[in-house]
């Protein structure tokens, strides 16, 4: 005989109770109620109840000692009842020999986890439905039918709507506290009232955003997303469920945890994009589309960790944006009415350089064409004008402006700020394919000439995606790779009306970075740039344990700021892995952190070798610096582009790149066992920079760019 306890902490209804334990009997158990409610208030209605027992639990602390009492004044609810209930014998008994325990209330939960850590082979939930559930699935008597039978879906929905809808926010949290919800067993209490069906869409909403609360409390951040998108999958509503979904999303997105329902969450909010710009409802179809935009491209699944869904299998990644019709909407190409004018004959080029506040790759540009005898120069920041600001990053404001046909405003804002300068200008060069491009685009530029540099942390967001490029007339990379990614994800790079594309190095003057350097130099890795975890530097950590093992002169020497943890939670956790790492090398003189610097060259010329330990690269400046200081280059064989037609083994020359920590050491080894055999590899090594990336050339290829000089 199967024995079962219902446990509660209010008076059940008594109808729902009189169907759920003759559910129960009918399946050959015994079933009993304790309660912390006043049963003797009942006790009529009670006895009509085919119950094989009532037991009236401790209603309060009165005979407790007063720590007792100040500590149930102090806890929660749900410990509360716990506390009174703990002391009576009765009741444990009946709870040791219980084979199913169930939780009435929420109020009971607590009391039925602890029941169940002294009872550990009993079967406890929360609510009449899971529990039916599990006892079917005992099948502890033959001659019970194997049909599961549920209560009535009107009797699921009144429980449910009694244990969650109708409680207080107070006492949900207190039935969903650390202590149950990190064990396997208190998750468990709570799965029916998520996934039960029949449960009103209110109240599952609730219990949904409850359990997750608790379970966040616990650490068990998977088990809280899990919790909101279960519950998402239940929910007719499609505002509703992909709001749900998207909140499960971002819960295991805060915690650096790439999310297993970001398909499902993307295409929830694009199927209500959808929906809502096919009801001419721009505003909400564009706050859709945002949030589906933004969850395809945050920055901690592409940026802030060690590999990007863009890089392992980018089509399935933004198949469903292409089907899309408000997407399709928004990225129509629009072109422009009139082509851009040729160079102006008879005076100096308009030029205007613009940015928004990241001007790291302008000062060489600026520096050349503000005295240049065929160049009129203008430099506008638009960080540094707060309306510019302002609509150069306002994502949804474009978004709605583009799926109402440029009736909202947006448009005419643009224009009112942008064209004084689109009609002074015969060229405009934008730096960086982000915010300020997307914006740009919204209005046509009339006959100046819109040029667009996309280094690489573009191709990991939104923003060419949201950019109009049948506006734009060139679109500069600087290096293959970059180029092969980002047209493979945007179509309309690659179609009729796409901008002409060119390979532009940046602007690095590399003749200052020639230095002597001494002998001793050979034996320090240098690694320029840590900030970013894009950077990698715990590969260049491998590297130098490597080569340590044959020969401890061998240091690491780290340039630049550290990672902010603020950035995100992956990248606060990459940094604490590094910091554990390097903690015993900094000590040991292993590793040495030289910080930020304004000497560069000055640095460079302690270096021996110049590591390239990247995830990705556009080009990476540092080394090709270091490289032109004469430094034996070793580039790691970045692995976002690894394995590609260009990577950067078609960036540089062949034998700079490696394929492991291993051969990077071997690279390092054999090349700097003797003073002559290192300086022998990094003297071509530096003509190369400098014959290849040098500002004096690579000026001159801007010049026929920007102007047309052969």
């Amino acid at each position: 005989m199967t024995e079962v306890l219902f446990v509660a902490t209010k008076r059940p209804e008594l109808g729902i109770l009189a169907d759920s334990v003759g559910r129960f009997r009918d399946r050959g158990a015994r079933v009993h109620l304790a309660g912390t409610f006043h049963v003797a208030r009942v006790a009529q209605e009670l006895s009509l109840i085919a119950l094989d027992g009532v037991h009236q639990l401790p209603r309060g602390l009165s005979r407790r000692s007063g720590s007792v009492r100040r500590r149930a004044k102090a806890s929660p609810v749900g410990m509360r009842v716990w506390l009174q209930s703990q002391r009576d014998r009765g009741f444990r008994r009946r709870a040791l020999r219980a084979q199913v325990i169930v939780a009435l209330d929420p109020g009971a939960v607590y009391t039925v986890w602890r029941l169940a850590r002294y009872n550990p082979t009993a079967e406890a939930h929360f609510g009449v439905v899971a529990a039916l559930t599990a006892f079917d699935r005992r099948g502890q008597r033959e001659t019970v039918p194997r049909r599961v039978v549920f209560p009535a879906p009107g009797a699921v929905a009144q429980d449910v709507r009694r244990s969650v809808d109708a409680v207080p926010a107070a006492v949900m949290r207190a039935a969903t506290a650390r202590p149950v919800m990190r064990s396997a067993l208190g998750a468990r209490l709570w799965r029916s009232a998520v996934s039960a069906p029949g449960v009103p869409v209110r109240a599952r909403v609730a219990a949904a955003r409850y359990v997750a609360e608790g379970m966040r409390w616990a650490g068990r951040t998977s088990g809280a997303a899990m919790a909101l998108t279960t519950a998402a999958s239940r929910i007719p509503d499609l505002s509703l469920r992909a709001k749900l979904l998207d909140e499960g999303v971002m819960t295991e997105i805060a915690e650096g945890i790439s999310p297993r329902d970001l398909h499902r969450a993307v295409g929830a909010r694009l199927a209500q994009a959808d929906e809502q710009y096919a009801e001419g409802n721009h505003e909400v179809a564009s706050e859709a589309l945002n949030r589906a935009m933004f969850l395809c491209f945050h920055r901690m699944l592409h940026v802030d960790g060690l590999s990007s869904p863009l890089v392992e299998n980018a089509r399935d990644h933004t198949a469903s944006l292409q089907v899309s019709t408000a997407f399709r909407a928004v990225s129509r190409p629009r072109g422009r009415q009139t082509p851009a004018a040729s160079p102006p004959a008879g005076r100096p080029l308009r030029l205007l350089v613009t940015t928004s506040a990241n001007a790291n790759f302008l000062h060489h540009v600026l520096s050349r064409y503000e005295n240049h005898p065929r160049v009129e120069l203008r430099y506008l920041d638009l960080a540094a004008q707060r309306a510019l600001n302002r609509i150069s990053w306002a994502a949804r404001l474009m978004l709605e402006d583009r799926l109402a046909g440029g009736t909202t405003g947006y448009q005419a804002e643009v224009e009112r700020l942008m064209r004084p300068h689109l009609d002074w200008a015969d060229t405009v060069f934008l730096d960086w394919s982000v915010g300020p491009a997307s914006m740009l685009t919204t209005i046509d530029p009339g006959d100046t000439r819109i040029v667009v540099r996309l280094h690489s942390y573009e191709a990991f967001t939104r923003w060419p995606h949201m950019t109009d490029f049948s506006r734009v007339d060139d679109l500069v990379f600087v290096a293959p790779h970059v180029k092969d990614l980002v047209t493979s994800l945007v179509p309309h790079l690659r179609g009729a009306g796409a901008p002409r594309t060119h390979l532009l190095d940046n602007a690095m003057e590399l003749s200052r970075f020639v230095r002597p350097k001494p002998a001793e130099a050979r034996f320090n890795l240098g690694l320029i740039g840590v900030s970013q975890v894009a950077k990698d530097p715990l590969w260049a950590v491998d590297v130098l344990k490597r080569v340590r093992e044959h020969d401890e002169r061998y240091r690491l020497l780290l340039v630049g700021g550290d990672m902010d943890p603020r950035t995100s939670r992956a990248t606060g956790d990459y940094r604490r892995r590094l910091e554990r790492v390097l903690r015993p090398l900094v000590a040991s003189g292993a590793v040495v952190r030289l910080g930020p610097t304004d000497d560069v060259p000055g640095v460079l010329s302690d270096i021996g070798v110049i590591l390239s330990s990247s995830l990705r690269e556009g080009c990476h400046v540092g080394l090709m610096e270091g490289a032109a200081s004469a430094a034996l280059p070793v580039v790691r064989d970045w692995p976002f582009y690894a394995g590609r037609a260009n990577s950067a083994r078609t960036l540089y020359p062949e034998g700079w790149v490696v394929g492991s920590p291993e051969e990077a050491a071997r690279r390092i080894l054999d090349t700097t066992s003797t003073e002559e055999s290192w300086r022998a590899a990094g003297g071509p090594a530096s003509e190369h920079a400098l014959s290849a990336w040098d500002w004096s050339v690579v000026g001159k290829r801007f010049d026929r760019f920007l102007l047309g000089e052969g």
